[in-house]
């Protein structure tokens, strides 16, 4: 068996569960008896009064499971601020995992729509407007100046005087 310690032999002597030699050991020990007495009574009157004001009402079926729901919500939420907090769905790995998706799909989009039409390649309706004459019997006034800037892969195409373009030339 164990020793127990003067505050538990004392908290079992206030409860009343010390009997027998163990209890006469215990009073033998005590320096002032009456103290003790005075004070174990008024313990006792005191946890008669807590009971008696504090006792616990009996819950409805409602208020039970409202209980049991807020009692669930604080753990919950305790466990959560244990492990750092209130998570969402958008933490950094997945921010970083959507970012990288969105910019591989947008390069891969891009060198599909580049590789479709090679930019350095002549339009071909340029090609036709620059190989096009000026019919003179429909626009006898009409002329066409190219200039062309390579460096900068701009042509810019100045008409002055052209009523109408000929019946065979048509957008592509």
């Amino acid at each position: 068996m164990f020793m127990k310690t003067f505050e538990e032999k004392w908290t079992a002597w206030l409860d009343g569960q010390l009997t027998g030699k163990e209890l006469a050991d215990f009073e033998a020990s005590l320096p002032d008896k009456g103290a003790a007495e005075a004070e174990k009574s008024d313990a006792r009157k005191l946890g008669a009064f807590l009971k008696q004001e504090l006792g616990a009402r009996t819950l409805s079926n409602e208020e039970f499971f409202s209980n049991q729901l807020r009692e669930q919500i604080a753990r919950e939420s305790a466990q959560q601020d244990r492990h750092g907090g209130r998570s969402t769905w958008w933490t950094i790995p997945r921010l970083v995992w959507t970012g990288a998706a969105s910019l591989s799909l947008f390069l891969i989009c891009a060198l599909v729509v580049m590789r479709e039409k090679n930019p350095a390649e002549q339009s071909a309706y340029l090609t036709q407007i620059l190989n096009m004459r000026v019919d003179a019997a429909v626009s006898p006034n009409a002329t066409i100046s190219v200039f062309e800037a390579k460096k900068d892969r701009v042509t810019v195409i100045w008409t002055e005087g052209l009523q109408s373009l000929p019946a065979d030339y048509a957008a592509k």
